[in-house]
């Protein structure tokens, strides 16, 4: 089970035909650097869960088929330094 890898830093699922929603059990990831789930056709909304991953300073999720708003849990993470979710169907401003 992922969530068993406790000191996993980096995380690179980039272009691997994933499809479904991001997995609840990367929550429970806590020293997550680096997150990278790009080019695949994962769908649902970005989950608030990715607020509890305060040590996470890159996540991208672009070009998948997301939808809603940015939850504002994402507002904690204050080591972000770059966070991409282009070509996907989010709302909001």
């Amino acid at each position: 089970e992922l969530s068993l890898l406790s000191n996993l830093i980096f995380l690179d699922l980039d272009e691997n035909s994933l499809f479904g929603t991001i997995p609840s059990e990367l929550g429970r990831l806590s020293a997550l650097n680096n997150l990278y789930f790009g080019n695949n056709s994962l769908t649902g909304t970005l989950p608030t869960f990715l607020g509890e991953l305060t040590a996470l300073s890159q996540f991208a999720a672009y070009q998948n088929y997301l939808t809603g708003t940015l939850p504002t849990e994402l507002g904690v993470l204050t080591a972000m330094e770059a966070f991409g979710v282009s070509e996907n169907n989010l709302m909001g401003s």
